[in-house]
């Protein structure tokens, strides 16, 4: 497929126009299965240093570069660096100051998430031009089920086409995957980094992945991979010929997707962005270890104030919360938990997720990253909120500020009302600001917003 993805165009010069289209037509069918389904994975390549290298490149261009949240503490973590950085021994989760003691000429960049929101939907419309079947996963990540694309030509072509044009366009490198399901698709975007594309089929997975160990699969971490290493599993082939039974015994339901991820099975369908989210979230990097609640508390209140603002942008309410807790050695957990009821204030997301870090934390342990995630999102209008006797005569009037804050921050910036609570802490003040405020994990902002807004 690689080097044949074009064998079937040449057509005679003297052939019948309409003879041409139904030769193009069935050289392009030949690429596409009579059942079943082609999907790409398109991963952009150190995303945050490749677009301040396209905004600029001169002083960018190839150099060892990195993005972190504290450049003048040097405490801070590196969140992504180029490939240059990477060569020099430099990687992801590691400490500024380590990072310049191995490359002392590591040029370390500030986070601007405003810029990466702008280039992450452009190239996702680029995409989103050749299918609407697109599921973004993350800023710099994206799905599309090019199954009913062949007027666009190959799958390879398509992701020729793709590539291109984000470089041209843009001048941002990508890797693209292509397979008969987004597991295999998101492996076969791993396999050639930067700037590259392959195919992986059902009939590649044994001689491909086989060999690698488990934890190079994606969705097992490095708790399962030591789990399965305990029951003498090691390879992702060794998974694939394990017993069912004995998986599902020790990994519950998910030793029946071990089982099939192992042999490159994957049911999962590709959900286009159009559709509601079923989460909404917002994590930050800290500039330097977060140490009990109270400290913890301003950060947590601008998280739940801003994930609180999208909501009501979705016109949507959520009947739970996550909280997302990363420790200096980038350990992360999760808590979660069922609100009383749906709600879009901020004040009963930022109780909720105060409750479950106070529950679940132990306070004398350093924080290195907090996020917070809104669940069981349904639209407002479709929500029963169920309010006690005091709340019916407080609702209206929380609506009603809300409302009025919402339009005064749309319109003079985030700032331009806060409560006291969110005066407190200088990084707060970098959760509001829109260059600097953190990932959503969210994706409404992926591809409903033309160029401009983003």
């Amino acid at each position: 497929m690689t080097s044949g993805g074009r064998k079937g165009y040449s057509i005679p010069d003297n052939s019948n126009p309409e003879d041409k289209k139904v030769d193009i037509v069935q050289n392009v069918d030949q690429y596409y299965p009579a059942s079943g389904r082609v999907i790409l994975h398109v991963d952009m390549n150190a995303f945050y240093c490749s677009v301040h290298e396209a905004e600029d490149p001169e002083q960018y261009k190839g150099k060892a570069t990195a993005v972190a949240g504290s450049v003048e503490l040097r405490k801070g973590i590196i969140v992504t660096c180029s490939y240059a950085a990477r060569r020099l021994g430099i990687s992801t989760g590691m400490q500024v100051q380590k990072a310049l003691r191995i490359c002392p000429s590591l040029m370390v960049i500030k986070p601007n998430f405003h810029l990466y929101r702008k280039y992450s939907n452009a190239f996702m419309q680029i995409a989103y031009s050749y299918t609407p079947l697109l599921e973004a996963v993350s800023i710099d990540e994206c799905y599309l089920d090019i199954t009913g694309s062949r007027q666009f030509g190959s799958p390879l072509e398509i992701a020729e086409a793709i590539q291109r044009r984000i470089m041209e366009e843009l001048g941002l490198p990508c890797s693209i995957g292509i397979a008969p399901n987004k597991l295999l698709a998101k492996m076969a975007s791993d396999l050639k980094k930067p700037r590259g594309i392959s195919v992986l089929r059902l009939r590649d997975v044994p001689e491909i992945l086989w060999s690698k160990p488990c934890n190079e699969m994606f969705g097992i971490g490095g708790k399962t991979a030591e789990k399965l290493r305990r029951l003498g599993i090691y390879s992702i082939g060794q998974l694939a010929a394990a017993d069912e039974a004995m998986l599902v015994e020790h990994f519950g339901v998910m030793g029946s997707w071990l089982k099939r991820a192992g042999n490159g099975i994957d049911h999962g369908i590709v959900n286009p962005e159009r559709e509601q989210s079923k989460s909404i979230g917002h994590t930050t990097t800290l500039p330097r270890d977060v140490v009990g609640l109270a400290e913890a508390k301003p950060i947590l209140l601008n998280l739940s104030d801003q994930v609180a603002r999208r909501l009501r942008r979705q016109e949507l309410v959520a009947s739970g919360v996550q909280l997302t807790i990363r420790t200096p050695d980038m350990k992360t957990i999760t808590r979660s938990r069922q609100l009383e009821a749906p709600t879009e204030s901020a004040e009963d997301i930022y109780k909720a997720v105060c409750g479950l870090y106070q529950r679940h934390w132990n306070a004398s342990k350093p924080v290195r990253l907090l996020g917070v995630t809104l669940q069981g999102l349904t639209a407002k209008e479709e929500s029963a909120i169920q309010l006690d006797l005091f709340d019916y005569e407080r609702q209206p009037k929380k609506e009603s500020l809300n409302k009025t804050m919402d339009m005064l921050r749309n319109k003079f910036g985030e700032n331009a009302v806060l409560t006291a609570g969110m005066l407190s802490d200088t990084h707060s003040a970098r959760i509001r600001n829109h260059k600097e405020r953190g990932t959503s994990l969210q994706k409404d902002n992926l591809t409903h917003m033309g160029p401009d807004e983003a």
